[in-house]
């Protein structure tokens, strides 16, 4: 009788989605499909929102024709569109003479809301259900978006209407990093996250890739088509999202299998704190206290990875808002590119990135150190920085290549850090079992990131109205090594763990053993 409550319970708590899947299959799913649904769900949700997050900067030349397309450095570069003529064309506000600036406000103003909305989003998430909080900040994004776009045909042409259009849908969009990362989090182990998670974060470049290809196809039928129809997409994801997602193994009664999900990792022969909670003890998960956001700041790790990533993320932003400007006015083999060989040309860097996630996770899977991963990264990005400066010029064949490897070194330490070292220090053994930091650790994380994502392209354009590229790829080696130099204790720790380690495995091997195996007191 107990078994049969339990087992309507269950049903109750499963979405939909999963309900028709196990009446379509006629059994329950295993373990190993979850984890699958968890993967193809979370990547499309959040591939939706950097698909609608691309759209703003694809639609800047229809709405300002002399916009440089460089989004946040017009803000510091006003004397760059000052005494302009109003242009024939664009649309109002943003085709007079500070069209480019106020496009540049709106890029700060949605960047400072999503950097600060994603404190508040891991705090809720912790203590919502992530499949509800995450549904909500989909359909959300999607409506906010849509009705940036609905100002074509609404002929809108006031600037605060899209302020704070972008505004809101930059709260909403806060919503979708930590609650993807969490549930990731709680489906997978330590030992394996770093190379899923790797590959797993491609949904970025592709969620960029497909919004860049959407708005730019809509373009043709009218500049509000770019913003609605990806806003309806990631509404539609959302939906699927609420019908598919289940947020954790313990709410669909999913049970891990041991060989493949145990969770508990040896050093000779003891045993580590376990890094989830294993099925016996998740009945409790859900009546322990969310963490609140103080005790996630104490964690130990979340602070110096999260300032880590404050820089990592500077110097990754930079190229993201100013490489086509930078590669577009650098002569290479003595010629200019075009705006749209030069856009991409600077895909480069996205494909680099994807490769360097993957790796960064596959390697600290292996050595089971994040942070001398990480920081090996960073410091190996600074000779890369400064080979892509002295040598880009030289050949297309040598921008391509070294703009691959910077991108692989910068965006490596970048994806590892938002996504396997925060769900790890989520779960920390620290919190003895308590998984639900999740969500705020990310927040936390990776909000504190977003601020450098925010200050990078704002001291570029200052630097190099000032100074010039040379003073700027200074400032982003500077970056890079003071992200290195963070994680300097952690990376000391690992160190002085893997030697003890080692010391431990020689002296086992040394020991004698009877026939059993057991070693004998000498």
């Amino acid at each position: 009788m107990g078994s049969l409550m339990q087992s309507e319970l269950e049903m109750e708590k499963k979405p939909v989605g999963i309900r028709f899947l196990e009446r379509l299959k006629g059994s329950k799913l295993s373990y190993s499909a979850y984890q699958a649904i968890v993967l193809i769900v979370t990547f499309l949700s959040y591939a939706s929102y950097h698909a609608a997050r691309k759209t703003t900067s694809i639609v800047k030349s229809a709405l300002d024709p002399q916009s440089p397309d460089t989004g946040l450095n017009s803000l510091l570069l006003r004397f760059r569109s000052s005494g302009q003529e109003q242009e024939t064309g664009g649309w109002a506000p943003f085709n007079g003479p500070n069209g480019t600036v106020l496009l540049g406000e709106i890029d700060v103003a949605f960047l400072a809301v999503y950097a600060f909305g994603m404190y508040f989003a891991g705090h809720l998430g912790d203590r919502m259900n992530l499949r509800i909080f995450l549904t909500v900040g989909m359909v959300g994004t999607g409506l906010f978006t849509s009705l940036f776009g609905v100002g074509y045909w609404a002929n809108v042409h006031s600037f605060y209407y899209f302020l704070i259009m972008q505004m809101v849908a930059g709260l909403f969009q806060s919503s979708g990093w930590p609650s993807v990362v969490a549930v990731v989090g709680k489906w997978f182990n330590k030992k394996k996250r770093g190379l899923i998670m790797g590959i797993w974060n491609a949904h970025t470049s592709v969620g960029n890739i497909t919004g860049s290809l959407i708005a730019a196809a809509m373009l043709r039928y009218g500049w509000g088509w770019s913003f609605v129809v990806p806003g309806v997409g990631i509404a539609l994801i959302g939906l699927v999202n609420f019908a598919f997602l289940p947020v954790n193994p313990e709410m669909v009664g999913a049970e891990r299998d041991e060989d493949v999900d145990s969770s508990s990792e040896k050093i000779g022969d003891s045993v580590n704190v376990p890094l989830l909670l294993s099925s016996s003890d998740s009945e409790t998960d859900d009546k322990k206290r969310a963490v609140g956001f103080i005790e996630a700041w104490r964690i130990p790790g979340v602070a110096p990875f999260a300032l880590c990533l404050f820089f990592a993320k500077l110097v990754a932003y930079t190229f993201l808002y100013w490489l086509p400007f930078y590669v577009s006015h650098t002569a290479i083999e003595g010629e200019y590119l075009s705006d749209e060989t030069a856009g991409n040309l600077s895909t480069m860097f996205d494909v680099g990135g994807v490769v360097g996630g993957i790796m960064a996770g596959y390697i600290s899977d292996r050595i089971g150190a994040r942070a001398i991963t990480a920081a090996s990264f960073m410091y190996c990005s600074i000779p890369a920085l400064f080979f892509y400066r002295s040598y880009g010029h030289v050949s297309l064949l040598a921008n391509a290549s070294l703009m691959f490897l910077t991108g692989m070194l910068v965006n490596g330490p970048y994806a590892l850090i938002t996504t396997a070292v925060s769900a790890d220090l989520g779960t920390h053994s620290s919190l003895k079992g308590n998984s639900r930091a999740l969500a705020t650790v990310t927040a936390i994380i990776d909000g504190t990131g977003s601020v450098g994502a925010a200050v990078g392209p704002l001291l570029t354009g200052y630097i190099s109205s000032r100074s010039s590229w040379s003073a700027v790829f200074t400032m982003l080696m500077g970056a890079a090594f003071v992200a290195g130099l963070l994680l300097t204790r952690l990376v000391m720790a690992e160190v002085a763990a893997k030697i003890a380690e080692s010391r431990t495995s020689e002296s086992e091997c040394r020991a004698p053993v009877d026939h059993q195996g057991h070693v004998l007191d000498v």
